[in-house]
């Protein structure tokens, strides 16, 4: 007879529906008066304009510059953002980044302390900043604007020495990346053709034909002295020059030379023939062992490719094929792959090729039908920073900005390079806050470790939970073995993220084949973050714990266990609720509640400390009897805390941070006797560049809801028999039969 088996359950969505709003009260006291605000900036703007002037006048495209404002902390929520005086005098912001200020002032005559704040970068006319100098030393600045006055704490030039991020080695040529202001859309043509002509200036050209556009933002790559440096940085429209990176070493960390041990190969095809799988990576020979479940692809114009980065192609993808493989059989395949070789005998000698193997992940992507699952074990040498982000990061947040594909992305190996410098921080592009970004442990069994050779986190706010996990990646104890490249089924001990990577989204593409169309790409994703197996090291170093490798752990719910998937839509400023199923009967002893709430969001590159455009605010509400007179939903309770995500004693982060996190993890136990139809109360913001946005945007989101009752070993059955209309076991589309 067969066993009975728990599936978890599906449909929860139809556990939602939307409510009405409590009602908030805004409290602003400006820390200024407008005569207090007008006599601080008068004499800023009028040295903004002054260093404006200064420019030579190729490096303003029309007449046109930058200038930078540091917001007064206090005018950081979207709702008090001041746009009806950059209206009014035609400016615009382009950009911004994280900033600290110690304010003049406080509302409320509150002590001054330094507080975090957004540095804008605003651009317009020359004539507009000058009108603005004349107006404010005139006293003439229109009534309706004077109000967005005191949101102005500093008001200055973008000084060109501060674009010149990292040190510009003093070689003869340096390989540089630029970034501009200036958007993809041909009205902004003009800026990029500019930044040509400014060039001509030093008898310097960029490479215009390789350009890449993200987010609000220009990439271009070209070479020049060092000394010349200094002044391309004069552009007005230049947001950074730095050094442009090289490509990651793709060899693995440490190779433990060749084994004697063989896996048996299952050559059947693959368990899901409609799952679409991209492994980006360095090509895997012709005719090898892989080529039943293989696909090779060769993008146009790639150049010759190097043994190296085929054996590295090979064994990430015999990791997303098998896992780390022991003697005997091999387990069948999930998905088969599509291996796009974007790597070529010039990606790692030349620092521009760097340019062309992401516009071959970038093409492949716009080209190719859509893709469910991906993985990049490769990208540029170059730790992650705080104020910027990267046009590898960018691209792929764009491609995965609507919720329908899962990718990974192996988070880098330089875990103990020098940690003062921050050399040790995860790689670009394991930021994309679209991603899984996978570091390595080192073990698949209990317990583990971070591997030591794993980068480490945080992210970037928002972001801040990088890496998202970790899987094994192999130790010099226990390495991971994959299939020897040209030694048939022989298998070759390794140990890197490169694998860790691929491992995880071989569970993914497991749970994905499992269940069909019935789980979409942001559901496994909250699965495989919600199962997670904690460890005890610090978020930073591990995310939220280590992606099971079972899959039953993942899709079975244990005795006095119930664990329920939501998959829907979120409408901007709308509430929806989402009741926590418990059954009818009374519960007794503590309640454990877990949950898992993911989304994806469109990005703005120029913004980093406004990065996602979407965010969440979600309210837990554990018993509908407690209720304040007169109030109109019952009181939250504390679920999805800040303090789980931020240090509390980071000063560089936003009171607000944590509602701009894709991802959102919590737990807590309750008394049985405290819980009355419980439920989380969901309401989705909507920013466009840190400011309002008035357009109404649907975003997918997924929640993983676990209830665990200890003293009721029949829970699944109860919720099951209570919610029989509502809530479907989600059963594989082919289950084994067992004799």
């Amino acid at each position: 007879m067969a066993e009975k088996r728990n599936y978890l359950l599906g449909k929860g969505e139809r556990l939602t529906e939307p409510v009405v709003p409590s009602g908030r009260k805004l409290d602003r006291v400006p820390p200024y008066t407008y005569e207090q605000a007008r006599t601080r900036l008068a004499p800023m703007v009028r040295s903004t304009v002054d260093a404006i002037d200064a420019l030579p006048e190729s490096a303003k495209p029309r007449g046109q510059a930058v200038g930078s404002v540091i917001l007064n902390p206090e005018y950081l929520a979207k709702s008090y953002y001041p746009e009806q005086i950059l209206r009014a005098y035609g400016l615009t912001a382009v950009g911004s980044k994280p900033a600290l200020v110690t304010p003049e002032r406080r509302s409320k005559d509150r002590p001054v302390a330094e507080k975090p704040s957004t540095q804008l970068f605003i651009s317009g006319a020359v004539q507009s900043f000058r009108r603005l100098a004349q107006d404010l030393d005139q006293s003439s600045v229109l009534e309706a604007i004077q109000l967005d006055l005191p949101a102005f704490e500093q008001f200055a030039a973008v000084a060109p020495e501060s674009k010149i991020k990292g040190e510009i080695p003093t070689i003869a040529q340096v390989p540089l990346e630029i970034v501009l202001h200036a958007s993809e859309f041909r009205s902004d043509d003009y800026i990029v053709e500019a930044f040509q002509n400014f060039l001509k200036a030093y008898n310097l050209s960029a490479d215009l034909e390789h350009r890449l556009y993200a987010g609000g933002l220009c990439f271009l790559r070209m070479t020049a002295p060092p000394k010349l440096v200094p002044g391309i940085a004069q552009f007005s429209f230049l947001r950074a020059v730095r050094q442009l990176p090289k490509l990651r070493t793709l060899l693995p960390l440490r190779s433990h030379g060749s084994s004697s041990l063989k896996a048996n190969l299952p050559f059947v095809p693959a368990k899901s023939e409609s799952l679409k799988v991209a492994i980006f990576d360095g090509g895997v020979p012709e005719n090898s062992i892989l080529s039943p479940w293989v696909t090779r692809i060769e993008p146009p114009g790639i150049g010759p490719a190097v043994n190296e980065y085929l054996e590295h192609g090979f064994a990430v993808t015999s990791a997303f094929l098998f896992g780390t493989l022991q003697p005997g059989a091999a387990p069948q395949p999930y998905a088969n792959i599509d291996h796009i070789r974007v790597l070529d005998v010039n990606s790692g000698s030349d620092p521009l090729e760097l340019f062309d193997v992401l516009e071959r992940i970038k093409n492949t992507l716009q080209s190719s039908p859509h893709y469910d699952l991906i993985n990049l074990s490769l990208g540029p040498n170059l730790p992650i920073e705080d104020d910027d982000v990267h046009a590898w990061t960018s691209v792929l947040d764009e491609y995965l900005a609507d919720g329908s594909c899962i990718a990974t992305i192996a988070v880098g190996n330089d875990g103990e390079a020098d940690s003062a410098s921050g050399l040790n921080r995860i790689q670009v592009p394991a930021d994309a806050v679209n991603a899984v970004s996978v570091g390595a442990c080192d073990s698949t069994a209990t317990p583990w470790s971070r591997a030591t050779y794993s980068s480490i986190g945080p992210g970037r706010s928002p972001g801040i939970v990088k890496p998202d996990l970790v899987a094994f990646g192999g130790c010099d104890s226990l390495p991971y073995h994959v299939l020897h490249p040209t030694n048939g089924t022989f298998l070759t001990p390794l140990t890197g993220t490169s694998f860790a990577a691929p491992h995880s989204l071989r569970i993914a593409a497991g749970v994905r084949a499992e269940f069909g169309g019935s789980i979409e790409a942001l559901a496994t994703k909250a699965l495989l973050i919600h199962t997670a197996e904690e460890g005890g090291e610090p978020q930073a170093h591990i995310g939220w714990g280590k992606v099971r490798d079972d899959l039953n752990e993942i899709v079975l719910c244990a005795d006095g266990q119930v664990r329920v998937v939501y998959q829907g839509e979120l409408t901007a400023s709308k509430y929806l609720r989402a009741e926590i199923p418990l059954p009818d009967v009374a519960l007794k002893g503590m309640i454990a509640l877990r949950a898992t709430c993911c989304f994806s969001t469109e990005i703005d590159s120029a913004h980093p400390s406004n990065y996602t455009r979407s965010g969440l605010e979600i309210a837990f509400r554990p018993n509908e009897d407690n209720i304040d007179p007169k109030a109109l939903h019952a009181k939250t309770d504390s679920f999805f805390s800040s303090s789980k995500l931020f240090d509390p004693g980071e000063e560089a982060l936003r009171s607000d941070a944590h509602k701009w996190e894709t991802c959102l993890h919590g737990a807590v136990r309750k008394r049985a006797s405290s819980l009355k139809r419980p439920c989380f109360d969901i309401h989705y913001l909507s920013r466009d560049e840190g400011h309002v946005d008035r357009q109404s945007h649907k975003i997918r989101y997924a929640l993983v809801i676990t209830v665990e009752a200890p003293k009721h070993k029949d829970l699944y059955n109860l919720i099951v028999r209570k919610y029989r209309n509502i809530l479907e076991p989600m059963v594989p589309i082919q289950v084994p039969v067992q004799v």
